[in-house]
């Protein structure tokens, strides 16, 4: 499984902050991407209308009782300490914390970083990123979520990586402080297995003070 974890975080390094705003000349707002696009905001904007909200309450579990707090953003991961693993990231340099499911092959990680992004833009942003790595990276679900009181859009997205196919499952989020991308991930066929699991860790996802 060591090869899928590298293969992870190289996808893992293709982050938020390879996009930028910029003003044409006629004033209008553009998004610019590392490969040399760049599309109108209102475009951007305009192709997240349709994502629906889940009514669904998403809270906390009461095992997860260790809270793994971001040291860039106000945000923070409650845990359960019996299941999961944490630690600084070492191979990936843009996460902040990298997790694993004690003994399995699902995995998780934390990339915050200081910029504010608007939560209608980070699908694409997501998208535009990882294609980079995975040509045939693709949404399979979208929904927003409310989180522990917290707003968050939840992707989970496909792509094949130097022929191994993976998924993330994951939150992503934004506000003043910055941005957000909390993700499992773990191989296509072995989601299904795992979804559980994920949606435990996930829903600890809080914002502190």
């Amino acid at each position: 499984m060591k090869k899928l974890i590298f293969a992870f975080v190289l996808l893992g390094t293709c982050t938020i902050q390879a996009q930028l705003k910029g003003i044409t000349e006629v004033g209008d707002q553009v998004f610019l991407y590392s490969n040399g696009t760049w599309k109108y905001a209102s475009e951007v904007a305009a192709s997240s209308t349709t994502v629906t909200v889940n009514p669904k309450r998403f809270v906390k579990d009461e095992d997860a009782t260790f809270l793994l707090k971001s040291t860039k953003v106000d945000i923070g991961v409650w845990i359960d300490p019996t299941e999961w693993s944490f630690q600084k990231s070492q191979d990936n340099p843009e996460a902040e914390y990298e997790l694993q499911l004690k003994g399995e092959d699902l995995y998780g990680m934390i990339i915050a970083e200081k910029l504010e992004i608007p939560i209608e833009n980070l699908k694409d942003i997501a998208l535009e990123n990882g294609r980079e790595a995975a040509p045939d990276l693709y949404v399979v679900q979208e929904e927003y979520r409310i989180v522990n009181g917290q707003k968050v859009l939840f992707l989970q997205l496909n792509g094949t990586l130097q022929g191994i196919k993976f998924t993330y499952y994951g939150y992503y989020y934004s506000s003043p402080s910055g941005t957000v991308q909390f993700i499992t991930y773990t191989s296509q066929g072995l989601l299904s297995s795992y979804i559980d699991d994920c949606e435990k860790i996930l829903n600890g996802f809080v914002k502190v003070q």
